[in-house]
């Protein structure tokens, strides 16, 4: 009696309770996708045609008839028309920060010929107000060009006259005409005077306009341009992770910017608007004013005392990994650094050196549990980097730290099982795609066939990502990485990677999802189409597991998913995405040309 008793008050209580439930947490999805061809990074489920988005996760996975039954009066409901659907691309590297001047830009990636390139430039130039430069900084290569070569000056010359004008490749080297040589004071004390710059001159002796360099040269050019106002920075950053979203990208390492806490101001704009339509984890390099600083110190200075944070602490207030800092790098020491411009021998640091750097600088970090992350682009560099980490190793333990090596072109099986005996990661980049047939007439094409060793290090079993490297050394374009590495072609179409050092389509997609999710510390939540995995998605323009492989470099999504919201639409999703502000200034060259070439 008395069981029967409490079980109808337990049944009345639970009625009343379901009763007084507010509309908004009846049980249900907030979006469903229909009829799509997913690929789930799952191995356990590696296919399915529906998923169901609940609160910014994924909250199942199956048939259209499973999904469906998730659905109330609230859900919204996408059909994908049988499109590919494919975890949300994640960039392991990038430089989204660095990029305030993004609207100020002409991007010549993608761009299939340079008689076309050259037509952008005189299209700018004539919208182009006085006082103002026409600029092409990075991404791109001339071997994507039908001609296969670089512009020269007199085409500079004549495609933009009377403004000062640029083009920059990669940090190989720029090309100017006379009025940016007189603005930057080529030749004299005001141009910067940095290790590795060479001015070009005729058989006159006369300054061409052609400087060669490496990176700081022309960061340092970046600074004595003119800069854009606090709006315009915003509207940079909006329009840039626009043009990530197109590609399906829906997470970024922000793989060092000019210095925290002060560029993160713009992010928090966005945050506090709900506007940061990108995951952006960050990682931090200190330059000071200019003068002679140790980046660790003023590293652990910045995060200690001008804005105190830690490994792991989000500064975005709603969005998960929304905007965290994950640690110090890719510089950690301006002597160390040993670049990456294919046209060049490698550039070898003394081996001494990096024993003293790891010694007297990453020691520091490890000490105070901060990851970080090195550059390192050449074995021979690798070699010492290793020799003092493990030294290190044994009385200031890793101890499970994160931090990884970026770029690390021509790292040896050898070193790569270091790598992996320390607990490090390998983040890789695109750049011999772009630019693989400079690294054949440096270092030859039997080396460049197993840059880098790709089907080793898959096997390896190291954590192990593929990035871009954007916005200036390579295109922000992940799919031209992808198309490399399944084809082994180059953007000219030349052989760059043997036959038996490529990935198939499975394995390279999932450089950029599920191996970039160790980067960010996020491997049980993103990277794969799971329940309970984070709400990030793309449904493709054609399917990337069929088409030819000389088409993979052009795929694009159509629609965007990124914390179960659409960010990004075109075709039959147009204007399921969020309204943009206008391009900022209204002579933008993205405004008027676009960011990845719009002709694709």
């Amino acid at each position: 009696m008395i069981g029967r008793l409490m079980g109808a008050l337990l049944a009345i209580h639970l009625a009343s309770e379901v009763k007084a439930q507010p509309e908004h947490e009846k049980p249900g999805a907030d979006l469903i996708v229909l009829n799509a061809r997913i690929f789930t990074g799952n191995l356990a489920q590696p296919d399915a045609t529906a998923l169901a988005v609940k609160d910014g996760r994924i909250y199942a996975v199956g048939s259209d008839a499973d999904a469906i039954g998730l659905k109330n009066e609230r859900t919204r409901l996408i059909d994908a028309g049988g499109r590919r659907l494919i975890p949300g691309i994640s960039d392991a590297h990038t430089h989204v920060l660095n990029e305030s001047s993004y609207t100020y830009n002409v991007r010549w990636d993608g761009v299939p010929t340079l008689k076309r390139a050259l037509e952008m430039l005189s299209e700018q130039a004539a919208r182009t107000p006085t006082g103002h430069w026409v600029k092409v900084i990075g991404g791109w290569s001339p071997y994507q060009f039908e001609e296969n070569r670089l512009p020269t000056v007199a085409e500079l010359r004549k495609a933009v006259p009377r403004h000062p004008a640029i083009v920059q490749y990669a940090y190989n080297r720029a090309i100017m005409n006379e009025p940016a040589m007189k603005a930057l004071g080529v030749g004299t004390d005001r141009f910067p005077q940095l290790p590795g710059t060479e001015f070009e001159k005729d058989a006159q002796g006369k300054y061409t306009g052609v400087v060669h360099g490496f990176t700081f040269t022309f960061i340092a050019l970046e600074t004595m341009v003119p800069q854009p106002s606090s709006e315009e920075k915003v509207s940079a950053l909006v329009h840039a992770i626009h043009d990530l979203n197109r590609f399906g990208i829906t997470s970024v390492i922000d793989a060092g910017n000019r210095g925290y806490p002060l560029a993160q101001g713009i992010v928090d704009q966005l945050a506090r608007d709900n506007r940061l339509n990108v995951r952006m984890p960050f990682v931090d390099m200190q330059f000071g004013d200019g003068s002679p600083i140790n980046m660790v110190d003023a590293q652990i200075e910045a995060i200690t005392k001008k804005g105190p944070i830690s490994p792991g602490y989000n500064l975005h207030p709603t969005l998960a990994y929304g905007h965290v800092y994950r640690g110090a790098g890719e510089v950690l020491q301006l002597e160390v650094h040993d670049h990456e411009n294919f046209d060049r021998p490698a550039v070898i640091i003394d081996p001494e050196q990096m024993r003293r750097h790891v010694q007297e600088n990453v020691s520091k970090l490890v000490q105070r549990r901060i990851p970080f992350r090195m550059h390192i682009s050449y074995d021979e560099n690798i070699t010492p980097f290793l020799d003092a980490l493990e030294k290190m190793n044994e009385t200031i333990p890793l101890d499970g730290l994160r931090w990884s090596l970026e770029h690390a072109e021509t790292i040896s099986p050898h070193n790569i099982r270091r790598v992996k005996a320390l607990g490090g990661g390998v983040a890789l980049d695109p750049k011999m795609a772009l630019h693989g047939d400079g690294f054949i007439k440096t270092h030859g094409r039997k080396m460049a066939l197993q840059t880098p060793r790709l089907r080793e290090l898959v096997a390896s079993g190291i954590p192990l990502a593929m990035s871009t490297d954007a916005y200036r050394a390579a295109t922000y374009n992940p799919w031209i990485g992808i198309s490399w590495m399944v084809s082994g072609k180059s953007v000219s179409g030349s052989e760059v990677l043997a036959e038996d050092n490529r990935l198939s389509r499975a394995e390279a997609l999932k450089l950029f999802t599920s191996g970039a999710a160790w980067f960010m510390n996020t491997e049980s939540e993103m990277g794969r189409i799971a329940p309970g995995n984070l709400a990030d998605f793309a449904l493709l323009d054609r399917d990337y597991f069929t088409i030819p492989e000389n088409q993979i470099g052009s795929v694009s999504s159509v629609l965007t998913v990124m914390d179960g919201r659409v960010v990004f639409g075109t075709q039959e999703f147009e204007g399921f995405g969020p309204s943009l502000p206008d391009i900022l200034p209204a002579w933008s060259p993205i405004k008027h040309l676009g960011g990845y070439d719009s002709a694709r």
